[in-house]
């Protein structure tokens, strides 16, 4: 290992591309931790400690949400958009026929994602600045119009400036940017949560250390296997003779992903969870006696762990069955593969292919979905289980900092080998 480690080194290419990364990430952190104007950071903290759902969306910002800083939104708003555009081309032809046309459509889709993600990051900068001020005690004051604008100018500029730098990493092909970002934000907070822990130890707490440890290594297994977990279809390809050449007769096979959508279920059951919740701190402020106890159900019941649990789960599991079923297509793998002359042994080409690979891709799903539930859910388990300690990073946190781990080594060592290859 420390011999490839000294040859990334020694190849300077690379070792620029990586030392270009980690000072985007720099770059990153430094604008994470400069706070907005304003802004009470004691209550702040408080409230993230309190509020599971601000604790999720603070991971998908990078871990800058929690400091209300000039980035707080993170690339949650860029995320949201390049999701909307993924539906978008599943649905309108004429973005379908776009994204067909190579390079050229995507760049168009992908500068189509980036305007749709300025509304977007007004609408959400407008929404966290309504709930941070009217907080007990409020977390920012806004005294006037001026001051709103203001401020959701500037956070909105924050995420475009995510965005950019995001981009600039993925142009070095040592990871995808946006991932990397938000990486960098969970990886930031393990420092630090080991210092309390540190600081707060006492013997009475070494059993839920050595049980929370223990989790964390079960954990990080179970998401590297849902990462990397796929099926293997066998396909075979028909010999085809033309001129003086003969074409095909080779076997091979067609993976399918055991995790087919993945942090994308995690990232709409955490929207769809924070509508109610939210609706619920706006009634409680209303004048009408029915508005007003609506307000304290939709507060009470998502105050309940069990309760939100329960949901978040099944959001999770429908979720990833929904978006798994829009992004994969049997029936264009089975046109495709009869057009080249392929086929699955045992199966006929054509619409018997189809039904094949729709069941195995449900019976897959059925492991994925359930998995991911369970990893969505992992600090509310850890927290039953465990009194007065959770995991520092979630099991949502895991899959980011595995899946980008596991993307970037890939991608590190493809720049290797195509080093190698010339010379």
């Amino acid at each position: 290992m420390w011999n490839r480690i000294r040859g990334i080194w020694h190849m300077k290419s690379l070792r620029n591309s990586i030392l270009y990364v980690l000072a985007m990430l720099v770059i990153f952190r430094i604008a994470a931790h400069i706070p907005l104007p304003g802004v009470n950071v004691a209550s702040l903290k408080d409230i993230f400690e309190k509020n599971q759902i601000l604790g999720m969306l603070n991971v998908l910002s990078g871990g800058a949400m929690a400091n209300f800083s000039l980035v707080a939104l993170g690339v949650g708003p860029y995320i949201t958009a390049s999701i909307i555009m993924q539906l978008l081309t599943m649905i309108v032809p004429g973005l379908e026929a776009l994204s067909k046309e190579g390079s050229a459509g995507h760049r168009k889709i992908n500068q189509y994602s980036r305007i749709i993600t300025v509304p977007l990051a007004l609408l959400q900068a407008y929404t966290m600045i309504m709930i941070f001020s009217r907080s007990t005690p409020p977390v920012l004051i806004v005294s006037n119009l001026t001051v709103l604008i203001t401020t959701m100018m500037v956070m909105t500029a924050g995420t475009l400036f995510l965005m950019w730098l995001g981009e600039l990493v993925s142009e070095k092909k040592v990871g995808n940017g946006v991932s990397l970002i938000i990486f960098a934000g969970i990886v930031e907070q393990l420092p630090v949560s080991l210092q309390r822990l540190i600081v707060t130890f006492t013997a009475t707490q070494l059993i839920n250390v050595l049980i929370l440890i223990i989790l964390g290594v079960i954990t990080i297994a179970g998401v590297v296997m849902l990462t990397e977990g796929q099926r293997n279809i066998p396909v075979s390809y028909a010999r085809r003779i033309r001129g003086n050449r003969m074409y095909g007769g080779m076997d091979t096979y067609l993976p399918l992903k055991v995790n087919q959508a993945g942090m994308i279920p995690i990232i709409f059951a955490v929207s769809l969870v924070l509508i109610p919740s939210m609706l619920g701190q706006f009634l409680l402020r209303a004048n009408t006696p029915f508005l007003l106890s609506a307000g304290k159900i939709m507060t009470s019941i998502f105050a309940n762990q069990l309760i939100y649990g329960i949901i978040y789960f099944v959001l999770v599991v429908a979720f990833t069955y929904f978006y798994t079923s829009v992004v994969f297509h049997p029936q264009q793998i089975a046109e495709n593969l009869q057009k080249q002359g392929g086929f699955i042994p045992g199966t006929r080409p054509g619409e018997a292919t189809a039904k094949f690979l729709n069941s195995t891709s449900t019976r897959i799903m059925l492991a994925g979905a359930m998995s991911l539930g369970i990893i969505a859910i992992l600090p509310l388990i850890t927290q039953g289980f465990v009194q007065g300690a959770s995991l520092a990073v979630g099991g949502a946190g895991l899959l980011i900092v595995v899946s980008v781990v596991l993307e970037t080594v890939a991608q590190i060592q493809a720049q290797i080998s195509m080093h190698e290859y010339s010379g």
